[in-house]
């Protein structure tokens, strides 16, 4: 297994997004070129690039002077060069010719910036760790000095409104300010009231800020929203008692494009571990050779281990991005919910599944105490998130894992199956329906059909409309009692009796002979009917 998951210049620019950095030119497969490492260019230095390295073009904006610096940059990945990019017919002939691709750099952003963008993103240590996390003190850094140059304090914010940082000198500004600097949200009232007078409207559609004048109790704010591209990533508010000068609306607009920096920045981090957890995770999880590095990596134990298996209840109309943000989320918690109960635990969320590893300690019982850790989970998180989890049973050792995994999957099935929500099973506990659902596949897999007395029965109800499948199965369900099954499906006894003698007539079927129910017990439940 590699030291760290592969960083191409594709997977560079979707993490980024196009408003950081474009493709100028690039022929056939470049972008998926690894990228190793960040370089400046400096002309004045005999450029020694190792094997896709990203050049980070200072100065360089005609085309002469990039392809001189294609001939130059040898085995590089990309050349990035500060927006609008020189590029003509010369410029991709040597990137034919080369094979090095030509990236654009908005310009809102510095040089410094975006090399500790891409630093952030390649970084081994940040890799090596997931369980670190981006610290946000260059964010408060940001609200301090957009504060000292609006002369007002600052809050910045995500785009649910709530505190990303915050500068000093928020004793100047109203109870409002206060409130929600204290609480690290804006209070729900506050909201309510921007909403209702249109002001996120205003503030999302125009690309430059605006002033707000609310009640007489509030102190006026100036806004701008934080974009990525079309993207709304958040906003910064300050409090201000008249409207902004020109030279301040310029310098909060150009604040905001640093914000957006540095929360794409902060978000590219995040992602790449989330990756990276999501893939050792994967390992773990399949067994093999590669497991116990993974695990290592992880810092997960190797013994004694059960998987959980969590997964939410998707509302039929929950949006796409809403219900990937929720899912992240979910894992999260349920990420901090096992790692309290034991320090080398670990979860990740692996397409719309979020799996954990919890290692037990030895005492006998311990898929019914990974169940209780599963439901405490489900209890806090309950009026947020609607799911299920479904638990697999012990593993000795990481070679086990991948039968536990299987397990819990096979459980969380057995839940989707019932339509269940917020419920945790137990892989013994589910056993049997988890083998019926099995069993159904392969009958689908050979597009295998009724046969016997079922399929007798079912014909005859589909050409007369009667309903003997429907008496066979209360008769089963009631263990022959005609009386409560007769009073299952809301007809006479007599009525009943006539029916069943008339099914074993049609059917052939001996309901004395305990094979023989089980036979169709067993289709009714892979068939239906």
């Amino acid at each position: 297994m590699s030291d760290r998951p592969r960083a191409s210049l594709r997977r560079i620019l979707e993490d980024l997004g196009s408003t950081v950095l474009d493709v100028a030119a690039a022929e056939g497969d470049l972008l998926d070129a690894e990228v190793t490492g960040v370089h400046i260019y400096d002309p004045l230095d005999e450029p020694l690039l190792p094997a896709g390295s990203i050049v980070l073009a200072v100065g360089v904006d005609r085309a002469e002077q990039i392809c001189a610096l294609l001939d130059a940059a040898g085995p590089a990945a990309g050349v990035v060069v500060k927006q609008p990019v020189d590029v003509d017919g010369r410029v991709h002939a040597k990137v034919r010719e080369t094979g090095v691709a030509v990236l654009g750099l908005t310009r809102a952003a510095s040089w410094a910036q975006v090399a500790a963008l891409l630093r952030a993103l390649l970084a081994e240590g940040d890799l090596a760790e997931p369980g670190n996390d981006t610290p946000l003190d260059d964010l408060f850094a940001l609200a301090n000095a957009v504060c000292a140059l609006l002369d007002a304090p600052i809050t910045i914010e995500d785009r649910s409104s709530r505190v990303l940082a915050y500068s000093g000198r928020q004793d100047e500004a109203d109870a409002g300010r206060i409130e929600t600097v204290l609480g690290r949200q804006v209070p729900e009232r506050y909201r309510r009231m921007l909403e209702e007078r249109g002001f996120f409207r205003q503030l999302y559609q125009s690309g430059e800020p605006i002033y707000i004048e609310l009640n007489d109790e509030a102190i006026a704010r100036a806004a701008v929203a934080v974009r990525s591209g079309d993207e709304i990533l958040g906003s910064i508010w300050a409090v201000v008692r008249e409207p902004l000068s020109g030279q301040r609306r310029q310098a909060l607009a150009d604040a905001a494009k640093i914000v957006a920096l540095q929360l794409l920045r902060q978000r590219a981090g995040a992602d790449t571990r989330r990756r990276l957890r999501a893939d050792l995770l994967s390992t773990v999880l399949a067994g093999g050779g590669d497991a116990a590095e993974a695990a290592g990596r992880l810092g997960v134990a190797s013994e004694r281990l059960c998987v959980l298996a969590a997964q939410l209840s998707d509302g039929p109309d929950a949006d796409a991005a809403r219900r990937e943000s929720d899912r992240q989320r979910f894992c999260d918690a349920l990420a901090l919910h096992v790692g309290a109960i034991h320090p080398k635990a670990a979860a990740a969320l692996v397409g719309s599944v979020a799996y954990a590893v919890l290692p037990l300690h030895a005492g006998g019982e311990e898929e019914a105490r990974a169940v209780r850790v599963a439901e405490s989970f489900l209890a806090r998180v309950g009026p947020r998130h609607a799911a299920n989890i479904g638990v697999g049973r012990m593993a000795r050792n990481l070679a086990e894992v991948a039968r536990s995994r299987a397990d819990a999957d096979r459980a969380l099935r057995v839940l989707r199956a019932r339509e269940a929500s917020g419920v945790v099973a137990g892989y013994t506990g589910v056993h049997f329906e988890s083998l019926l659902l099995q069993l159904s596949d392969l009958v689908q897999a050979e597009e295998q059909t009724p046969t016997g007395p079922y399929e007798r029965l079912l014909e005859h109800d589909a050409r007369h409309g009667s309903e003997l499948v429907s008496t066979l199965r209360a008769y089963l369900d009631a263990f022959g009692d005609v009386n409560a099954a007769s009073a299952k499906i809301h007809v006479h006894a007599n009525t009943f009796r006539y029916r069943l003698k008339r099914l074993v007539q049609i059917s052939g079927l001996d309901l004395a002979d305990p094979e023989a129910r089980l036979a169709v017990m067993l289709q009714m439940r892979i068939f239906g009917g």
